[in-house]
């Protein structure tokens, strides 16, 4: 039996992908090993939305090498799709898969004992077809990511994700559902909905240009993000949904209220906001502004008792000031969300940003993100400190050992990492339980 071996690096819809490749390898007889032993075929799921991403798809590349000179490489994903369309050629890889063309891993491979370098990169900005893979299982024992969109229609000036991943492209809400279906017999109760653009789910459906605040503002029935979930909704033994990331724009007072009335929707939401100063979210070519946000903010806090509210914000974009940065910080103070990743502005060739004048120094971008990390750290302990005596209940996932006793940690409904002991207790169980100081 041949070895096979998968590494995946970036987002979840990443995640899913390489996870429905193993699933294609396993259908065609190969024993699916860790990426740190010898292997026949190694599959690394590359990422390009930094520069550190790239300098890290470079690395798994070279590592699958070195562990077994005359093991077949595969280059899939997001940093192959980049390069492709930059002229670039990278060395030493024997199989190229960009974007939209996962699916044909297995007979990528047949062909390769046919013939060497086998190459399968599409123009990604051209095609409508959204790429049919599925999973039945997942990594992850208690939680299942699954994608039901691809692409972007935002470009944003920072971001080189459009140019990689194509136009908006929605799965079949059908095929989403059965998907969900077949999780649950597996004796899965929480589905994460992740997509490059969820906020745009069902758009091409209708029209692929259409923006995204006549979406949203659409009166009437249609296949979009809430006519999704409200199809998971019904699927029995799902006791969880959780959506990994949404656009602000999304969030109206009817989508607020209609999930709210959806019990099994988890009051977690990640509303990407990358900026709290309207100068900057300008140049960011966000679709926004600062006081817009906070108001859709706000609409989730009327319709959930006590929402956690996840962001990302940039620090160091072009332009940015000592005065725009303090804008910033300051309304992450007042907005009090839950968790915030903070990233540094990675510059990006081909992206109308990497060309705008006045770019930050990477000290003044290190200061900034420092300053940013422990004020969203002290928010975070505020936001627990607030679920404090409040009843919940908690998905446990995994078991760990300390000093002799066992414990159980999992989630609650609102991503609060939670740790029981293990008595009474196992995996993939909902409890519920009033939280605790310790």
């Amino acid at each position: 039996m041949k070895k096979a071996a998968l590494h995946n690096l970036g987002c979840k819809v990443n995640g899913y992908e390489t996870e429905a490749m193993q699933k294609l390898l396993e259908e065609d007889g190969y024993e699916i090993v860790s990426f740190h032993e010898k292997a026949d075929v190694y599959v690394i799921n590359t990422c390009t939305v930094t520069n550190i991403a790239d300098r890290k798809s470079r690395q798994m590349l070279h590592r699958a090498r070195k562990l077994n000179p005359d093991a077949v490489i595969v280059a899939a994903g997001c940093y192959v799709q980049a390069q492709e369309e930059a002229g670039t050629k990278i060395e030493g890889i024997d199989i190229l898969i960009g974007n939209n063309q996962k699916k044909n891993l297995i007979a990528l491979l047949h062909d390769y004992e046919q013939h060497e370098d086998v190459k399968a990169v599409i123009d990604i900005n051209h095609t409508g077809e959204f790429e049919e893979l599925y999973v039945d299982s997942a990594g992850d024992h208690t939680r299942a990511y699954i994608k039901i969109q691809d692409g972007c229609n935002q470009f944003c000036t920072y971001c080189i994700i459009p140019y990689v991943r194509g136009r908006i492209r929605s799965r079949k809400p059908e095929e989403i559902v059965k998907e969900v279906e077949r999780l649950a017999k597996a004796g899965y109760q929480e589905v994460v909905l992740t997509g490059i653009h969820a906020s745009s789910y069902g758009m091409d459906f209708v029209n692929p240009k259409m923006d995204l605040e006549t979406w949203a503002g659409m009166e009437g029935e249609k296949w979009d993000l809430l006519y999704l979930i409200r199809q998971i909704h019904k699927v029995d033994g799902i006791r969880r949904i959780r959506l990994s990331s949404i656009e602000p724009r999304i969030i109206t007072e009817n989508f607020a209220k209609s999930l709210s009335e959806l019990p099994k929707v988890c009051p977690h939401f990640h509303l990407s906001m990358q900026s709290g100063c309207d100068t900057t979210l300008k140049r960011m070519n966000r679709h926004y502004t600062s006081g817009e946000y906070f108001e859709k903010c706000q609409m989730l806090r009327k319709y959930f008792a006590y929402p956690a509210i996840t962001t990302d914000v940039i620090v160091g974009f072009p332009g940015e000031t000592d005065e725009e940065f303090e804008t910033t910080r300051a309304f992450i103070e007042k907005v009090g969300f839950y968790e915030t990743h903070v990233f540094k502005y990675s510059r990006r060739n081909g992206t109308k940003a990497a060309q705008m004048p006045h770019q930050v120094p990477d000290q003044e971008k290190a200061k900034r993100s420092q300053i940013l990390l422990d004020l969203c750290q002290r928010k975070k302990k505020e936001f627990e400190d607030g679920m404090i005596g409040r009843k919940v209940e908690v998905l446990l996932e995994e078991t760990v050992e300390r000093e002799g006793i066992l414990y159980r940690t999992g989630f609650t409904k609102e991503y609060v990492k939670v740790e029981v002991t293990a008595d009474g207790t196992r995996e993939n169980q909902i409890v519920e339980l009033t939280m605790g100081n310790e």
